[in-house]
């Protein structure tokens, strides 16, 4: 966990924050200076109206300072504001980019759950740091050496022990500190876990139905949330005893600096002016930092959800060296090499020194056990996994060193469970393709087979669709992920097991459109079923995480029966 008041590493990833720094700094020092005015202007103002008279000018004076102070509180919490939306804009934007980048599975090794309630309620955390904490910051750096050179040159007596008292409400601050700091964590990680569990609840909320566990699982939710609740009421605590802390040290300090004055003015030793600027100014050399004391307990969430962004975004390739990687140059026509590919998990190697030439137009059927790699495959071409060792290579070019959105465009892909978004279903068909004229879109709908199904919509093509494309069967859509395959028009075709879960009819329709996809382009199917197999020049099989290589034995009529092994 980052321990300093500031993280460099927030100027690297949001250059923006440079210039709100700099700004910030440029009105703390305004504001010191304003402090020392107003402190003056009202000795001056007190001392006449202890001799009976009013000064004017220095009234004028004070009335300004304070005018002016206030418009600096309001510049301050402007430019703060301002740097905490685009810091937060910034940051949700690359965790996004982050997500896109390493691909579902990333995702789902970070934990969906975590992932929202970090970009979310955790960005949104530090508002308390950029619009209460860091403006004090500044402040307590600028106010105190301005009040202390002010002090030197009144009575420098008063300010040697403001000199040694001062850093007392610092260090008492970093010992609460330290113990809050640790509760926060506790309370996060609580929260984290809370969100990614109620993410899923939700999701499978239809199953816990079917199953009977719904209840249970609320009561599981319900432990979890009084479990951050308990670690939400102990950091508040520390932060209470924390703030209590800070005023006894602040207001024991001011009183060892008021009590001898006032002696000294009683007998004599000291200016009712310079004794009133002394007495005005103590107060201000130390409000700053009991105000990022208390302040800085708020923002420990926010602090720590920074901390957790950075490790996220930590591991996964940023913006600049995405930006470094050279252009695909290849119109997907090309040569697809798996030159000794290795690609392991926390549970274990998934492939292991796979070894594959794709040649153009060629189409492949992998086949082999659920959990085998077969879909790790896919990913690899997809640029979702990373091989461990090994590389996989397109026309020569490797495919780590590419654009990889510039490759993707390359390739249609239908997965196991297509996802359909809450729109309408031209929409999720176009998703690939916003653009496409609606002669276009008419030709994927037909050459999908989908034609008879968008005709039985209530609203044909405007017919908006639940989330995960609720309101379709299985196999219709699975035929929605066809139509976007046929609308890409790419010549590389990925399909992960298109059949499976679908009924005699709706696998019927599929296979068929699925013929005209694959027909002319490079074509992976992962396939259980044997209607596949049919459409595939080669097969092989993964299992363990090795590949082999079958020879298909095909009947008279062209049928495929049972592939015959013939070597690795």
């Amino acid at each position: 966990m980052n321990r300093r008041p500031f993280d460099p590493r927030l100027l690297r990833r949001v250059p923006a924050t440079r210039r709100h720094l700099a700004v910030l700094a440029l009105l703390g020092i305004l504001a010191a200076a304003l402090v020392i005015a107003q402190a003056t202007s009202l000795a001056v103002v007190l001392t006449a109206a202890a001799d009976g008279r009013l000064d004017r000018v220095a009234l004028t004076a004070f009335v300004a300072t304070v005018a002016g102070r206030a418009l600096l509180v309001w510049a301050q919490g402007t430019v703060a504001g301002r740097m905490a939306a685009t810091v937060k804009a910034a940051l949700r934007t690359d965790l996004l980019d982050a997500v896109g980048q390493r691909g579902p599975g990333w995702l789902a090794g970070q934990q969906a759950g975590r992932l929202a309630t970090l970009a979310g309620r955790g960005l949104d955390a530090l508002d308390a740091y950029f619009t209460g904490y860091l403006p004090q910051l500044v402040l307590s750096v600028t106010v105190p050496a301005a009040v202390l050179a002010r002090l030197v040159f009144a009575d420098w007596s008063s300010a040697l022990i403001v000199v040694l008292t001062l850093p007392l409400i610092p260090i008492f601050g970093a010992l609460l500190g330290w113990q809050a700091q640790a509760a926060t964590e506790r309370q996060w990680r609580r929260l984290s876990m809370l969100g990614g569990h109620f993410l899923d609840m939700v999701a499978g909320l239809p199953t816990l139905r079917a199953f009977g566990r719904a209840r249970s699982q609320v009561e599981v939710v319900r432990r979890m949330a009084d479990g951050h609740r308990a670690a939400t009421m102990k950091t508040l605590r520390i932060a209470f005893l924390s703030g209590l802390v800070l005023e006894l040290v602040a207001t024991l300090s001011v009183a060892l600096v008021a009590v001898p004055v006032g002696l000294r003015l009683l007998g004599g030793g000291l200016a009712l002016q310079t004794a009133l600027l002394v007495l005005l100014l103590t107060p201000e050399a130390y409000l700053p930092l009991r105000a990022a004391g208390s302040r800085f307990h708020a923002s420990m969430e926010g602090l720590t959800a920074l901390d957790d962004v950075f490790s996220v975004l930590g591991r996964a390739p940023s913006k600049a060296e995405n930006d470094r990687k050279s252009p695909l140059l290849t119109s997907g026509a090309g040569e697809i090499r798996f030159e000794s590919v290795t690609v392991e998990y926390e549970r274990g190697a998934a492939l292991r020194d796979v070894s594959l030439t794709i040649r153009p137009g060629e189409r492949i059927a992998i086949i082999g056990p659920s959990g085998a790699g077969k879909s790790t495959l896919l990913g690899l071409l997809l640029g979702f996994v990373t091989p461990t060792s090994g590389r996989v290579v397109v026309d020569d070019v490797d495919l780590a060193t590419v654009d990889l959105d510039g490759w993707r465009r390359q390739i249609a892909w239908v997965p196991q469970r297509a996802h359909l978004f809450a729109a309408s279903v031209a929409d999720n068909i176009r998703l690939g393709a916003p653009d496409t004229p609606p002669e276009r879109l008419a030709e994927a709908i037909q050459a999908a087979a989908l034609d008879d199904v968008i005709a039985q919509l209530p609203e044909g093509l405007d017919t908006l669709l639940g989330e995960r494309g609720h309101g379709l069967s299985s196999g219709q859509r699975q035929r929605v992920a066809l139509a976007r395959a046929f609308l890409r028009d790419a010549p590389i075709v990925l399909l992960d097991e298109p059949t499976a879960r679908l009924d005699g009819a709706s696998e019927a329709a599929v296979l068929d459109a699925t013929r005209r996809l694959v027909a002319g382009r490079t074509a992976l199917l992962v396939a259980h079923r044997p209607a596949l197999l049919d459409e595939a020049d080669r097969i092989l099989r993964i299992e363990d995480g090795r590949l082999t290589e079958l020879t298909p034995t095909r009947t008279a009529g062209g049928a495929t029966n049972t592939p015959s092994e013939v070597g690795a």
